[in-house]
């Protein structure tokens, strides 16, 4: 019995060895296949683990600088006529004492573009300032003298009298992408040589209100008060952004920043030192954004680009034959996805230069070639934004307003071309499916599903072919300002 019992164990002592010598053959491992297959690369630049943040460190602290403003604030030494002023004197007491004048002081950041002194920040950083001290690196201070602003990107630029310094390498910021590793430099809160980390959370970030023509790089980096004007670096050390403004619930960091794309801000610098002022390319249309119920409506799968609604007369539009109702697609090869994209693109074509436009009319590409000339200063490039689409509720798609014919009297008050035709809103009845839809008083309605509506005759002509289920869309001009609406009627 303990014979067998040895024999037994030799046996599976054997059969054991065999397997394990021989598992690769008898159990080859086949290797995943997609979406199983994980080859992540750690980037070059990364691969010295926590040191290579610190050598980008190394590298960029020195072209980062603290401004400090100041500047003479006076109050009004009489704010009050005498006879309330004597009458009052004791309770205004206080206020007698208060200075007739004191200086206010801010911080902000900046950073070194050229070896001679010249340096980028932001414009809300330096206006009004009377005096601008600029702090080094190596904290040698400097007056500072502003060569140019430019408050409708927030950006602007100054000088120091100082040679042979250190500059900041230019980055691409048209090739970043979301998920990218970024730095953030400058001084919050007075602490100088602040560096944080994140990632470029967004891009194209628009509609922020910070500025007029806004292409955020949205970023996780904490960025704080005093950090304005500092630099947004990549992993290899490049400028790739202006740090502008948090959005921030408490004034301090949240988690949301954003920096003016360096493209943007290298393009605004090198018109202000040459030139002392930003010229932005015109295109002489007012535009809106194409969106999936507009483009429903136009018969297009894609929705991306810029709706023409109107072309100024005498424009470089009108000149290279570009008709309201055209979608913007393209500008040079290069794809306009918004209104803010496309106008960032004109602004910022050189002026006297041809540019290629594609835009899609009735269904079919068709290349436009114009001749972009300077902004007007009274220029108005896009329209607001309105309401989109709406679900009816009510038997009658357009119950709920009364309507005229559009006299040029009526059209003087409105503040429009005597010349302009349609039917105009007298009246909008509350809580009514019309004031849902956004319409107002005052609306012209010029055009009905692309219909022509010149008077009241072509109004009620197209609308008593309406049924319930019907989509609308409806071409508005309100004070001047033409765009398209869609109403789904609710079936």
């Amino acid at each position: 019995m303990k014979k067998t019992t040895f024999l037994l164990f030799v046996v599976i002592a054997l059969i054991s060895g065999y397997l394990i010598g021989n598992y690769k053959n008898l159990f080859p491992v086949r290797s995943a296949t997609p979406p199983y297959t994980y080859n992540f690369q750690v980037p070059k630049e990364l691969s010295g683990g926590s040191t290579a943040f610190s050598e980008i460190v190394r590298a960029v602290s020195p072209v980062v600088v603290n401004i400090s403003t100041s500047k003479i604030v006076e109050r009004d030494s009489k704010p009050f006529s005498d006879l309330f002023d004597d009458q009052f004197s004791d309770f205004f007491e206080p206020y007698h004492k208060m200075p007739k004048k004191w200086k206010e002081q801010s911080l902000g950041s900046g950073v070194l573009v050229s070896p001679d002194g010249y340096i980028l920040t932001n414009t809300h950083v330096v206006e009004k300032a009377d005096e601008i001290t600029v702090t080094l690196y190596d904290q040698q201070n400097y007056k500072g003298k502003i060569i140019g602003s430019d408050p409708k990107t927030d950006i602007a630029v100054i000088k120091i009298p100082k040679e042979d310094l250190p500059a900041i390498k230019w980055g691409d910021s048209d090739k970043i992408q979301v998920g990218e590793f970024v730095l953030a430099f400058g001084n919050p809160y007075s602490l100088s040589n602040t560096v944080t980390m994140g990632i470029v959370s967004a891009v194209g970030r628009a509609n922020v209100g910070i500025a007029d023509y806004e292409d955020f790089i949205q970023t996780d980096a904490a960025i704080n008060p005093g950090n304005s004007g500092g630099p947004l670096v990549n992993i290899k050390g490049e400028l790739i952004g202006i740090n502008t403004a948090i959005f921030s619930r408490t004034g301090g960091y949240q988690g949301i920043g954003f920096a003016v794309p360096s493209n943007m801000a290298k393009s605004v610098m090198t018109q202000l030192i040459k030139q002392g002022k930003v010229t932005r390319g015109w295109l002489g249309v007012t535009i809106q954004n194409f969106t999936p119920e507009l483009a429903r409506e136009f018969g297009l799968s894609k929705s991306s680009g810029a709706l023409v609604t109107e072309i100024l007369n005498g424009s470089p539009a009108e000149k290279a034959g570009l008709k309201r109702g055209d979608i913007i697609v393209e500008v040079d090869n290069k794809e306009v996805k918004n209104v803010e994209t496309l106008r960032n693109m004109i602004a910022q074509s050189r002026v006297g230069s041809r540019i290629t436009l594609k835009v899609v009319r009735e269904g079919k590409p068709l290349p436009l070639s114009v001749a972009i000339t300077e902004l007007p200063q009274d220029a108005a490039q896009a329209v607001p934004q309105e309401p989109e689409e709406k679900f009816l509720r009510e038997d009658n798609a357009l119950a709920g307003f009364r309507v005229m014919d559009l006299s040029q009297e009526i059209a003087k008050q409105l503040d429009i071309p005597k010349d302009e035709k349609g039917v105009v809103i007298v009246k909008v009845d509350p809580y009514s499916t019309a004031e849902d839809a956004g319409l107002k008083k005052g609306d012209v309605i010029q055009e009905i599903n692309k219909k022509t509506i010149r008077n009241i005759s072509d109004f009620n002509n197209v609308v008593s072919k309406l049924r319930k289920g019907d989509t609308l869309l409806l071409f508005i001009n309100r004070s001047g300002n033409k765009f398209y609406i869609t109403l789904k009627i609710y079936s």
